[in-house]
């Protein structure tokens, strides 16, 4: 899918007081708002628009923009977070996105967080984690199926969220840690596998032909190399402190 526009927001000074498992420490103010400007231009190299919001009082976690929406070529599907600390980021995503699709939202019970959710051409893959619950995903796979698109739940044993450890990488090429390698929902696609030990690497972000991956991790970089695509590698050590990776600073469409 080519995309021509992307939605960001920029981190605010509480970003340390989001949620996170982490034990790597507090992330730097400075330092994540430099990763920040740096991801907008790799997005902007990408031939995107990009949309900067500003931070969201309140709301610490609400630069990662990922979990609040899905976007599809035909709808925005706002999401229901499943971390009730982040279901007020909502409004203004949705206000945002009005400019450029139709919306509809996720009602409770349902919850679903972006992350969760892959789209594979006509076909979503939806991730079943402590952040989306299956009312969530038939609420998502519903209203894609009034568009053509078809549907899958995959239940998330390890990481936050789907995306964590499954993104394409190609049209039907998955970039995936152990984890998902084997899953049956799987099957039908590539699948490059990566080592247990680089298992951050799995949030790549493949935007217009060209692959955004966290730098440090040079096995990954290996394989990824394999496909002929160019590859742009962008510090986000002070992201990862918050448990959030390259897809989840975005949305993308």
């Amino acid at each position: 899918m080519t995309f021509s526009h992307a939605i960001v927001r920029r981190p605010g000074k509480n970003l340390a007081a989001g949620i996170t498992t982490s034990t790597l420490g507090a992330p730097d103010y400075v330092k994540a708002l430099k990763q920040f400007d740096a991801y907008v231009t790799a997005l902007k190299d990408c031939n995107l628009s990009v949309t900067v919001l500003d931070p969201l009082d309140g709301y610490p976690d609400a630069h990662f923009v990922e979990d609040t929406a899905v976007v599809t070529p035909d709808i925005a599907v706002i999401a229901n977070p499943g971390a009730e600390p982040r279901k007020g980021e909502t409004p203004s995503i949705a206000s945002a996105l009005k400019a450029f699709r139709p919306t509809v939202s996720i009602q409770p019970p349902g919850t679903l967080d972006g992350g969760d959710v892959l789209m594979m051409g006509t076909h979503f893959l939806i991730g079943l984690s402590d952040r989306t619950n299956a009312e969530g995903a038939g609420q998502l796979g519903h209203a894609v199926a009034e568009f053509g698109f078809t549907w899958t739940t995959i239940d998330v044993a390890a990481g936050l969220h789907f995306k964590s450890s499954v993104n394409a990488v190609g049209e039907k090429t998955l970039l995936t840690t152990p984890d998902f390698a084997g899953h049956p929902a799987l099957a039908g696609y590539r699948r490059i596998v990566i080592s247990t030990e680089e298992a951050y690497a799995g949030n790549t972000l493949l935007v217009n032909g060209r692959l955004i991956m966290p730098a440090g991790f040079p096995g990954t970089r290996v394989k990824l190399q394999a496909l002929g695509l160019p590859i742009t590698e962008l510090d986000t050590s002070e992201f990862r402190k918050m448990d959030g990776g390259l897809t989840c600073l975005s949305l993308r469409f």
